[in-house]
């Protein structure tokens, strides 16, 4: 390999993978990636742009066979190799890709394909991988037999004496106690409204546990590279040594962020999709309108939002876009993001019958934008401070507390806003179909929940959502307002809770009228006689107490006295007649 760096160009569908791979090759120098992409359009439209400037400014494909899931997809990434081959003949392609099935790998071996390696190899293996493929040579990590073999997986070798096995053992088993113990804690506090103390335990108890994994994997290491997959999934989250003369609450304040934005970007959504692997259900008392979905379609929704999400940061960085222009960008953005989640999570040339005629359902779903707009997506809170956060590493002022930049407590926060972010799109993909196509047989059979399919409970449904709006605009948000916070919807371990949030509201407060303005001038009215209407009821309330306890109190005591104590001078003096 010559001194100058290998660039590399990314093929794969699913951005968190590439934006995690990309993250963890930025620690080999002599790797650069050049460019990505999730289609086959765009790959050959990217090379032949980038052949235009420089015949050399990419030396490798590394790419997935379409979603890794789909046959059909797979075959179309089979199409793209042959297609790249014939265009590109001296360009090297390596298979990154999940895929296991030895047809298929021959099917790529034999379509040009110089180099194959499963998903979750050891990055220092993919990069020798890249290498050697880069330098013209093949290198598969599923190597085909001769004659009737049918092949085999080569898997790596390492050289360990018994008492590195035995220390591998001690740390496998010592982080597998940690990380049951550190899911436990970190479920419990990402539980809304818990008390302050017990939240500063808890934190406290999860920074412990970090600490402690971070010095068995060191303490006990061996040498044996970390796959691909778990770096993605947990990038940067290992902590550094705590110094001897500092807490753990210290070290968690006043240690500075190491993560790039791309690291702090990828930690913060592989958070997201492990939450999305929890129940769904909302557990508030507020009706949702992702909740007329299947458990299946719902965490197929949000977590193609938050692909959509990956794809838009990634627009917005190779656009050099600056801080102060996102403010005036947020709602073309979330309309953009609104508009590709819902063709695409309803098909751009789906039909379905309304009555005689069979119509485009993506088509009558965004004619209704400007309601969804209006009603959703610029309600939405803090979208602007979280962009800001994942694209230029900028600190969190949440609850009237500014929070570092990387630090555990602001990306706590962060994370919150971006749950909140993927629900309320999700809210407002679905608000059209509620509206338009609500009672049409196939769409109840593709998406509805099964509790909510039947016409009687679906109009009760859409009552509640109707009910939701009319609270919100006239008391919820009025009042909400008033009291400068933000309500957000969370995802907790029981499913979709919701959490409130302070932010200084005053110019919205100064902006409300009719409806909305006197409940906020009654919720105020209310806090002025409150204290003097509880002074006077507690003068009340002792002044009756006295009446009762002293006078009537007293003189009722006294008459039932004198009746107990006539009752035993009668009960006496026949006593001493019969006696008589």
């Amino acid at each position: 390999m010559s001194d100058r760096p290998l660039k590399l160009l990314l093929v794969d569908q699913d951005p968190i993978f590439r934006l995690g791979l990309r993250v963890a090759l930025e620690e080999f120098s002599d790797l650069q990636v050049v460019s990505e992409a999730d289609t086959d359009t765009s790959v050959l439209q990217i090379l032949a742009e980038l052949a235009q400037k420089d015949p050399t400014s990419v030396n490798l494909v590394v790419l997935e066979l379409g979603n890794g899931r789909s046959i059909p997809s797979q075959q179309l990434g089979l199409q793209l190799c042959r297609q790249l081959k014939t265009q590109y003949p001296n360009l090297p392609i390596l298979l990154l890709s999940s895929l296991q099935n030895q047809g298929l790998l021959l099917a790529a071996r034999t379509a040009g394909i110089d180099g194959y390696c499963p998903k979750g190899t050891p990055v220092s293996e993919i990069v020798t991988a890249m290498q050697e493929v880069a330098a013209g040579r093949s290198y598969w990590y599923w190597e085909p037999g001769g004659g009737g073999e049918v092949g085999r997986i080569r898997t790596p070798h390492f050289s360990q004496s018994p008492f590195l096995r035995f220390l591998e053992k001690l740390r496998l088993s010592g982080t597998a106690q940690i990380d049951a113990n550190l899911a436990a804690v970190t479920a419990r506090l990402q539980v809304p409204g818990q008390p302050e103390l017990e939240r500063a335990i808890l934190a406290g108890q999860r920074r412990e546990l970090l600490a402690a994994r971070w010095l068995v994997n060191h303490l006990l290491a061996t040498p044996q590279p970390q796959p691909v997959d778990e770096q993605i999934a947990d990038i940067s989250e290992q902590l550094p040594p705590p110094p001897v003369n500092l807490s753990s609450s210290a070290i968690a304040k006043n240690a500075p962020s190491l993560l790039s934005p791309r690291a702090l970007q990828a930690k913060l959504f592989a958070s997201c999709i492990n939450k999305l692997q929890s129940p769904l259900q909302n557990i508030t008392d507020v009706p949702l309108e992702i909740d007329i979905l299947r458990p299946d379609k719902k965490r197929e929704l949000l977590y193609l939002i938050l692909q959509k999400i990956a794809e838009v940061l990634d627009e917005l960085r190779s656009s050099k876009i600056e801080i102060k222009q996102l403010s005036e960008l947020k709602n073309t953005i979330l309309y953009d993001l609104w508009e590709e989640v819902t063709t695409e999570f309803f098909g751009k040339f789906s039909l379905v019958r309304l009555g005689n005629n069979r119509v485009e359902i993506v088509k009558i779903l965004l004619q209704n934008s400007a309601v969804v707009q209006a009603e959703i997506l610029k309600q939405i809170p803090f979208v602007v401070e979280l962009f800001n956060y994942l694209l230029f590493q900028t600190n969190l002022t949440i609850d009237n507390t500014n929070y570092p930049a990387g630090s555990f407590e602001a990306n706590q926060q962060a994370e919150m806003l971006l749950e909140n972010l993927l629900i309320q799109i999700g809210n407002g993909v679905v608000q059209p179909l509620l509206s338009y196509l609500a009672d049409v047989e196939d769409i109840k059979q593709n998406f509805y929940d099964r509790k909510l399919i039947s016409t009687r409970e679906m109009e009760r449904f859409r009552n509640n959502l109707s009910w939701k709006y009319r609270m919100r605009n006239y008391v919820t948000e009025p009042k909400a307002i008033f009291e400068s916070r933000y309500e957000l919807f969370v995802f907790a371990p029981r499913g979709i809770a919701k959490t409130s949030i302070y932010a200084p509201r005053g110019q919205e407060l100064a902006q409300l009228s009719g409806i909305a303005l006197l409940v906020t001038l009654g919720l105020e009215f209310g806090d002025a006689i409150a204290p003097r209407l509880r002074s006077l009821l507690s003068f009340l309330g002792r002044g009756v107490v006295f009446v009762l306890t002293q006078v009537v109190g007293r003189g009722l005591g006294l008459i039932v006295r004198g009746i107990l104590q006539g009752i035993g001078s009668v009960s006496l003096s026949e006593g001493k007649n019969k006696k008589l």
